[in-house]
């Protein structure tokens, strides 16, 4: 049996969410059939670490795709002439891309459709690609995979995809996130916030993740308390960075905002493990795999109401309405006035994310994968 896989977002020091996902997926399969004939598709150079096995064949096609106009290259010309020539029993897709010029089977993983409900906060190439292209991926798929029940009734409805076509495979979580002693999370503290208690943000500083309320919601909780605490915000800008711009540079309180770009990810992990509580209240997320990181480090969390986040969430977490500035803010302060609080969101939150792993994933995506092969 052979199976081509895309793993393009493979990329050393340099995977979000659906990268780490591809990640774990990719070594538990390899790892799991060994008599399975598997091809890595790769746009740049091959990394080892990234070859889970000898059984794997890696291949790098042309062009690299970074951009919407490269991806149609990539995926609907250089993909199916390989695939035409491997003849693979399955084509796999852990971001959704498949070939449409390719009649084989092919598995798709539509992790969201932030895109269809938000082109607005895509850069215009980038909205006319997903739209363009993911609702015909969607049905040309033998079957599909999404992250969350919420994501699969978006899916069937807006794409017009019978439910029965797509399986919940839902995330993991990475085994590097952990609870600090005092004077470790004071180390940080002292690197990062001046030494103070901060609430923390991480996550691409992306539209949707409503950063610009989130720091708001910062500002009255300053005012409404007079506490000495920061906001730190970890991630790379990719989109949309005039908006956040104004509202750090009109806040009354931008010395205690930090802003530390992209980090190692022992550093986040640090990050996480130090912080009084993660803030992380996007308008829309197919998963919202930070909710679990937060759990997993021991810190309260606060989410939205919307999407999947309360099917991730459960009881573990303060749930706000992400549009309401008021209501996060109001979070914030009871995390930092209420112990009590805090210690049950803890014990609960360290509950919860032991429903998730990336063998969990893992096997059911597996179990998805063998309904049509």
């Amino acid at each position: 049996m052979k199976i081509v896989i895309n793993t393009r977002l493979l990329r050393k020091n340099d995977m979000d969410g659906i990268g780490w996902f591809t990640y774990h997926t990719c070594k538990y399969l390899v790892q799991h059939n060994k008599d399975i004939e598997f091809h890595f598709l790769f746009d740049t150079k091959i990394d080892e670490e990234f070859l889970f096995g000898e059984h794997v064949i890696p291949h790098v096609l042309f062009p690299p795709a970074k951009h919407a106009f490269l991806n149609v290259a990539f995926f609907q010309y250089s993909v199916p002439k390989l695939l035409k020539h491997i003849q693979p029993d399955l084509f796999l897709s852990p971001d959704g891309n498949l070939a449409l010029n390719y009649s084989g089977k092919q598995y798709g993983i539509i992790h969201d459709i932030s895109f269809f409900h938000f082109p607005q906060d895509l850069k215009k190439t980038n909205a006319w690609y997903y739209n363009r292209y993911f609702p015909q991926f969607a049905q040309l798929a033998t079957r599909l995979g999404t992250v969350s029940a919420y994501s699969k009734q978006d899916i069937a409805t807006n794409f017009s995809i019978d439910p029965n076509k797509i399986d919940v495979l839902y995330c993991g979580i990475n085994d590097t996130f952990y609870s600090q002693d005092k004077d470790e999370a004071m180390l940080i503290r002292e690197q990062f916030a001046s030494g103070k208690e901060y609430f923390l943000f991480v996550g691409t500083l992306h539209p949707r993740k409503n950063i610009v309320r989130l720091i708001q919601a910062f500002n009255q909780f300053k005012k409404d308390t007079n506490l000495s605490h920061q906001l730190v915000i970890v991630g790379k800008t990719i989109f949309g960075a005039d908006k956040l711009k104004v509202a750090v540079a009109t806040s009354p309180y931008s010395h205690d905002i930090v802003f530390t770009g992209r980090q190692p990810d022992n550093i986040v992990s640090a990050l996480y493990a130090a912080a009084l509580a993660l803030v992380f209240v996007p308008h829309f997320e197919g998963f919202g795999i930070p909710i679990l990181e937060g759990m997993r480090s021991g810190i309260p969390v606060i989410t939205s109401n919307t999407t999947s986040m309360p099917e991730i969430a459960g009881d573990a977490a303060i749930i706000v309405d992400p549009y309401k500035v008021n209501e996060i803010a109001h979070a914030m302060t009871a995390v930092a006035n209420n112990d009590t609080l805090r210690e049950s969101l803890i014990i609960k939150g360290k509950d919860r994310v032991n429903e998730f792993s990336w063998d969990r994933t893992s096997g059911l995506l597996w179990e998805s994968i063998q309904q049509i092969i």
